[in-house]
């Protein structure tokens, strides 16, 4: 018994050990077997972005979201590393021969970086005894480097192509679990630094390099392959960029591990006069406003797959995000140079200001301010487990804000929260992504107000809907622009509101019951809004750009503006000139608003015979003798799939 204990006791002692070994980068390689455990052993599960080489052993998040960066991915199926396949057997079942470091290089396919250690009389050294780490740069990577870069390493090979692969290398072998984030390992080339990050979903950077293929274990070290070709860092953040000596304090000299998101001079010149001159009177807001463009923390392009909130040194979050291979800031798309690196960070070039809330009001009127932050203010303490949906609460200014409760957000008007809200003694403080903005106006006052929307109020008042608009609700509206009906003349909106029933039904469409703000819809999924015609109208987050007049709220509801009018595919129209029509201006279907991109999925429309007419609905049986057989023909009417199902043999024929 007491043997039995002990080997259990051992045991568990040994898997806790194993535990603490692992990384994230090995959790999610294992999580990749698991989801390829169906193509056979040793398999990893991929996925690579569509239109790009880019595959990445990707989150969970990632995964069932089929996006990384906002972009589609394709999943591939490839052996996981240090596993071979063999053929006419399933899955990968070899473990890859054990090979000096150079010629692991071709087992993992940096023959690009195994032909230059040839080249450069580095061959022999890898090839011999010692313990090395090769951060190798993957063909693809050699390829992405500047041209005159290249091609003055390679006629210098002896020293200067010599000197770029030892900066490559570590004297001492180091898998990934030995990659701790923030630390440094001395490179081979006059001992310069080698700036490692080891991010939470299974991301491993060195000097913001990615490594795309990790620990293929060599006789004599490991080779890590990487997606770019590294270069020597020597500089710090403070050396990189000019900073006032009076802003000694952000002691951007110092070693640490920050990021900057660095505005340009053009940035600058594009600030107001007035605030640039306030700013740089007070030197107190400027290194606030400095501060607020810094992290406590090393933020690489290549680990950002999707947006993550941060805290600034300055106190408030920004959130950083990625749209394809662009980083985003707040949802904005500024990034226009990333990962200049440094000793004690990394720079990203940025051609806009971040302004924090402490520097936007230096240029508000005081009065207008009071408002802003009387109408931000409640009444009463209100903390995060109290807020439910279809709540008003109250604030000093006397004005009523509705909460909106959905699976992943939680909103008040048209700003969500950011998680952290905070409790305190005397009241409770909620991080919000925007200014709130109570509404004021019903959708009818907001439509007519901002006066792009002139035909689609007339198509209301002709359909005998324009009280919709007035009457006390919660809707959600996207209402068509008047660039949805660019081009028609004055007698196509006349066979428009001709067919009232077909109108009705049609704008009833761009109408759901319940308030939903771009924060309140889910990425990466479908959103299914019923309609108050009766259809579900399908909502599917593309990718992430500010769209301006999006999340205009009203006091019975928020509108959306589109460019195109919706169509359900199931109303029947009893009219062939009015069916032309429609075909004609619903050329597409993308709904535009918020901070996001959204696209509307519509099926085929079914072609069915259309009797002219009087609108009575009459139905006509035959009996037609004979076995039963089907017949599909398929046709393209006006640039979309259309089918129509013509039967034969001994059944019941039904038509409009």
């Amino acid at each position: 018994m007491k043997l039995l204990f002990a080997a259990t006791f051992a045991l568990f002692v040994l898997s806790v050990f194993d535990q603490a070994d692992s990384s994230a980068y090995d959790k999610i390689v294992a999580h990749s077997r698991i989801r390829a455990k169906k193509e056979g052993p040793n398999v990893c599960a991929l996925q690579q972005v569509v239109g790009t080489k880019k595959k990445y052993f990707s989150t969970c998040r990632n995964w069932y979201q089929k996006a990384i960066c906002g972009k589609p991915t394709t999943v591939l199926y490839e052996c996981c590393p240090g596993y071979m396949r063999l053929d006419g057997i399933h899955g990968c079942p070899a473990v890859a021969p054990i090979d000096n470091v150079f010629g692991t290089l071709g087992l993992v396919k940096a023959t690009t970086t195994q032909d230059y250690s040839t080249l450069s009389k580095l061959q022999a050294e890898i090839e011999g005894a010692g313990s090395y780490t090769f951060f190798a740069p993957s063909n693809d990577a050699w390829d992405l480097l500047d041209p005159e870069v290249r091609s003055a390493l390679v006629s210098n090979v002896n020293i200067e192509l010599y000197n770029a692969l030892h900066y490559h290398m570590v004297n001492k072998r180091l898998l990934t679990k030995d990659l701790k984030n923030g630390m440094t390992a001395t490179s081979m080339y006059n001992d310069l630094n080698l700036l490692i990050n080891h991010y939470s979903n299974g991301v491993v950077t060195v000097n913001c390099a990615r490594i795309i293929h990790g620990n293929q274990v060599a006789t004599n070290g490991v080779v890590h392959v990487i997606d770019r070709v590294i270069t020597a860092v020597g500089n710090t953040i403070q050396d990189v960029i000019e900073v006032d000596d009076d802003l000694s304090t952000l002691s951007l000299g110092q070693p640490g591990h920050f990021t900057l998101f660095a505005p340009t001079n053009d940035a600058f010149d594009k600030l107001d006069r007035e605030v640039l001159d306030r700013l740089m009177e007070d030197k107190k807001s400027l290194q606030a406003l400095l501060n607020y463009h810094l992290l406590n923390s090393v933020q690489c392009s290549e680990a950002i797959m999707a947006g993550t909130s941060y805290e600034t040194l300055e106190g408030s979050n920004i959130e950083i995000g990625c749209d394809g291979d662009s980083l985003t800031v707040n949802g904005i798309k500024m990034v226009f140079k990333k990962d200049i690196v440094t000793t004690n960070g990394v720079i990203h070039l940025i051609d806009q200001v971040l302004m924090p809330d402490s520097d936007e009001v230096m240029s508000m009127d005081q009065s207008f301010l009071k408002i802003i932050l009387e109408n931000h203010i409640l009444k009463s303490k209100i903390v995060l487990s109290q807020l439910y949906n279809g709540q008003r609460l109250e604030t000093l200014a006397g004005k009523f804000l509705r909460v909106f409760i959905y699976r992943t957000a939680v909103c008040i008007e048209n700003a969500c929260l950011i998680r952290g809200s905070k409790e305190g003694s005397n009241g409770a403080l909620h991080l919000m992504k925007t200014l709130i903005t109570p509404a004021e106006s019903t959708m009818y006052q907001l439509l007519v107000k901002n006066g792009a929307f002139k035909i689609f109020l007339s198509l209301m008042e002709a359909a005998g809907l324009t009280d919709l608009l007035k009457q006390e609700g919660g809707y959600t509206l996207f209402a068509p622009t008047d660039e949805a009906f660019a081009g028609l003349s004055d007698r196509d909106l006349s066979l428009l509101k001709g067919d009232v029933n077909a109108l009705r039904a049609i704008l009833l469409y761009h109408f759901s019951n319940g308030i939903f703000i771009g924060e309140g819809l889910e990425t990466g999924v479908t959103n299914l809004l019923k309609t108050l015609q009766g259809s579900n109208l399908k909502v599917l987050f593309v990718n992430t750009v500010k769209v301006p007049d999006s999340d205009l709220m009203a006091t019975n509801g928020v509108v959306h503006s589109v460019r195109t009018l919706l169509y359900p595919e199931d109303i029947p129209v009893g009219n062939q000139e009015l069916l032309s029509l429609l075909r004609r201006i619903i050329r597409y279907i993308q709904i535009k608003y918020c901070f996001f991109i959204y696209a509307v999925h519509r099926e085929p429309t079914v072609v069915r015979r259309v009797i002219e007419g009087p609108t009575t609905i009459k139905k006509v049986t035959r009996v037609i003798e004979g076995q039963p057989s089907v017949t599909t023909v398929t046709r393209v009417i006006g640039g979309d799939s259309s089918v129509t199902t013509v039967l034969k043999g001994k059944h019941n024929l039904t038509h409009p």
